[in-house]
């Protein structure tokens, strides 16, 4: 989503709402499952369903704080991932063994720690964790559905003739009442808010999404990992498990394909202006920071601190003035451009035996550092002139 120009409410919207519908669903579903196989009572579901997810706010904050603890002491960057992803995989079972709601837990746990781990854990750590956690969440991501389709190929096999015409037949209906319901709810919703809004009959205004954005969050509406893995937990012995399983299947691959697909052809139809809301307060941030570096070398007075201060100085001046674009792509293209001829100059010193490789390793991670410094996410920067 990040690659395609949305306004930032919207985005907020979504995000949040995936957080929020994972975390209700799984629990709304363990509590229906239990029921249905009558280890709990129907009339006592409501209130564990409370007690789950006030014990799973609880214990994810409580675990969070602990892991902190912990991670602020590391300092070898491969521990320190190991460490992240055995806090991880710890909390969730922990959490599922003793009832508590794994993903809501799992979620308060992340948080927790992003609001405090900057100021604890060591730069190298979090960088090369964030490099760890995406390539795992895409492999895990990648083998769970490649399992899950090889599941349902033998689903769809053992539903045969007028039974598998039935089943792909309620898998469509599913699909279009997904769908539908999805916008229904959502326009209508945001048509109620704006009524009140209109009308004064509120309180307060609670700004809802105009119906163009409406439209484009009831689009969005794609279906994952986690309705697969709800449809796949069921019981083998299940009322109907194999329809349902692949009504799942084709829910989520329905919604990936159509909605997905078509998502870059509906933001350009439906023309919504983006706001620039984390855009200026990444301006305006990076001034203030700039401008803190520059007072706490104010004093300094050697030629190392001169040189510092200049270059703080130059992205500060490019800091307080962001719609100078070419300002900014000018001064990265320039450091990118020396940083090449490092290289190049690092790349003749081993050839010609100068230095070993070791040395040359070394001189390479320094560099690399700073490459990454002089390149921002999501801005390409060519490297010659």
């Amino acid at each position: 989503f990040g690659q395609f120009k949305v306004p930032h409410r919207i985005t907020a919207i979504l995000q949040g709402e995936s957080l929020l519908n994972d975390a209700t669903a799984l629990l709304i579903y363990r509590m229906a499952i239990s029921a249905a196989a009558g280890s709990i009572l129907l009339s006592s579901a409501v209130p564990m369903i409370l007690l789950s997810t006030l014990g799973s706010l609880a214990a994810g904050y409580l675990l969070g704080r602990l892991s902190l603890m912990t991670l602020g002491r590391i300092e070898d960057p491969a521990s320190g991932t190991v460490v992240q992803f055995a806090g991880t995989f710890g909390v969730w079972i922990l959490a599922d063994r003793i009832g508590l709601s794994a993903i809501i837990t799992i979620v308060v746990y992340a948080m927790t720690i992003a609001r405090t781990a900057p100021r604890r854990m060591p730069a190298r750590n979090r960088i090369s964790s964030y490099s760890v956690w995406e390539t795992a969440v895409f492999v895990l991501n990648v083998l769970a559905f490649v399992l899950m389709g090889l599941q349902a190929r033998t689903i769809v096999g053992r539903l045969a003739g007028q039974g598998q015409t039935d089943a792909f037949v309620l898998a469509g209906t599913v699909l279009a009442i997904v769908i539908v319901s999805r916008f229904v709810w959502v326009l209508g919703c945001g048509a109620i808010i704006r009524w009140f809004d209109r009308f004064g009959v509120a309180d307060r205004q609670r700004d809802a999404p105009s119906f163009r954005g409406g439209v484009l969050i009831g689009w969005c509406g794609m279906r994952g990992l986690v309705t697969l893995a709800a449809a796949f937990a069921l019981p083998a012995e299940f009322p109907a498990r194999d329809p349902i399983v692949l009504a799942a299947f084709t829910v989520v691959l329905g919604t990936l394909v159509l909605q997905g697909m078509s998502l870059k052809p509906l933001l350009r139809l439906l023309n919504l202006n983006p706001d620039e809301t984390v855009d200026r307060e990444v301006a305006q941030a990076r001034v203030v920071v700039m401008q803190a570096a520059l007072d706490i070398l104010s004093g300094k007075t050697s030629d190392a601190a001169a040189a510092v201060r200049e270059q703080y100085a130059a992205q500060r001046k490019i800091a307080k003035n962001p719609d100078d674009a070419q300002a900014a792509t000018e001064y990265d293209r320039l450091r990118l451009y020396a940083i090449k001829s490092q290289r190049d100059a690092l790349e003749e010193l081993r050839r010609n035996g100068t230095i070993g490789d070791e040395a040359y390793h070394r001189l390479e991670e320094e560099i690399d550092w700073t490459e990454l410094a002089a390149s921002p996410p999501g801005r390409f920067q060519p490297l010659n002139t």
